[in-house]
């Protein structure tokens, strides 16, 4: 079977500075657990698979003597590196290619970090490949957040009545949640985890409390394969029917949310 539209190589094309500028940040309480639970020993080398515009490289960064970030978008590693740039942040190695494909050190990573990316991954071979670049103690982190058309407050409801729509007319054949044969669902990322031969697999989840404005939710929308502006055409149409599917846009409004963040983390005993 092909694979869906949204879901292959160049689907994020156009999208890096509104995905870096509009996606949510990890929560730092989030990250101090991870990072806590990782057991990370001081100095040591992360690994940021699939990092986007290295929003969690970006984060983790001060936490780590060095940091390699990897993404098959050229774009998104672009924008990563001006963002490094301008918060001062040298200590990341960025490099352009698919996850599947790094050569990577045997045993030379204390964590290794994939961010909302892992369905679109060839999980198996990842979690096996992570398992040799990681050192005995280290750990593999699967992060993700809860996608905003999947909330049950009002507002988004409204808000994926719309992008839905337009997601049909994009996408007559339909669009993916995940790549073929890739696991979805609950405690799933744990399975292939354990499968790969990782132990001491761990499920967390952590709630925000969170405030749109309509333009950041735009953005949001705009930062995704589903509802970027290549993906839709004509994407001030679209914007203009979200609004009109919110309320007065003469009123400025904020739109609440908690939002639902997690991980699956698994740890190389030797």
């Amino acid at each position: 079977m092909a694979e869906r539209g949204n879901l292959l190589p160049g689907a994020f094309a156009g999208t890096a500075a509104v995905y870096a500028r509009y996606r949510p940040p990890y929560p730092p309480a989030l990250l101090d657990q991870l990072l806590e639970h990782a057991a990370r020993p001081p100095g040591g080398m992360l690994l940021d698979l699939a990092c986007g515009p290295g929003r969690l490289a970006l984060d983790l960064a001060g936490s780590f003597q060095t940091v390699w970030a990897v993404d098959l978008e050229p774009e998104m590693i672009e924008v990563g590196r001006q963002e490094a740039e301008r918060r001062g942040v040298g200590n990341l190695r960025w490099s352009v290619g698919r996850a599947e494909d790094l050569a990577a050190p045997a045993g030379g990573f204390d964590l290794i970090t994939i961010g909302e990316a892992f369905h679109r991954l060839d999980q198996g071979l990842v979690a096996r490949q992570a398992l040799g670049w990681l050192a005995p103690g280290g750990c593999l982190a699967l992060l993700g957040c809860r996608n905003i058309l999947d909330g049950e407050a009002d507002w988004q409801t409204a808000v994926a009545e719309v992008a839905r729509r337009w997601m049909a007319r994009a996408f007559p054949a339909g669009w993916g949640a995940a790549c073929e044969g890739a696991a979805v669902g609950p405690g799933s990322y744990a399975r292939v985890l354990q499968a790969a031969g990782f132990a001491q697999v761990t499920e967390r989840d952590f709630d925000e409390p969170r405030a749109w404005t309509f333009d950041e939710i735009v953005g949001y929308l705009q930062s995704t394969s589903v509802c970027s502006r290549q993906a839709l055409g004509d994407f001030n149409a679209f914007e203009a029917e979200l609004r009109a599917a919110l309320g007065d846009p003469t009123v400025a409004q904020t739109f609440h949310e908690t939002m639902n963040w997690g991980y699956t983390v698994g740890r190389k005993l030797s």
